[in-house]
């Protein structure tokens, strides 16, 4: 009897990963952390809430693919570090930002 293997980072960042509900600060709606957990903002309206949770979830694909990962001082897209200093995080003119856009 056999199996299929999966990929490692299926396991680590994708399914069965949580979505959790907390506070965000003033105009965060959600954040995807490098594990794959999403965390939608709570204050949010129901309806607001799905699109966060749709545009985090294309986020935690991009890592998936490994198109996308951070740490404190950047934000790496395809192999290229962004400083995060003089970066307005969440603009739809940052290219992880505009597929997340495009498809929420």
């Amino acid at each position: 009897m056999g199996y299929k293997m999966r990929n490692d980072i299926v396991n680590l960042l994708g399914e069965g990963k949580p979505i959790l509900k907390d506070n965000l600060e003033k105009g965060v709606h959600g954040i995807t952390l490098n594990d794959g957990t999403i965390v939608i903002n709570k204050n949010l309206s129901p309806v607001q809430q799905k699109v966060a949770e749709s545009h985090e979830k294309v986020h935690r694909d991009q890592m998936m693919r490994g198109d996308l990962s951070y740490d404190d001082e950047n934000v790496y897209w395809k192999g290229k570090a962004y400083s995060r200093k003089n970066m307005k995080e969440g603009s739809k003119s940052l290219e992880w930002e505009a597929e997340a856009y495009r498809k929420q």
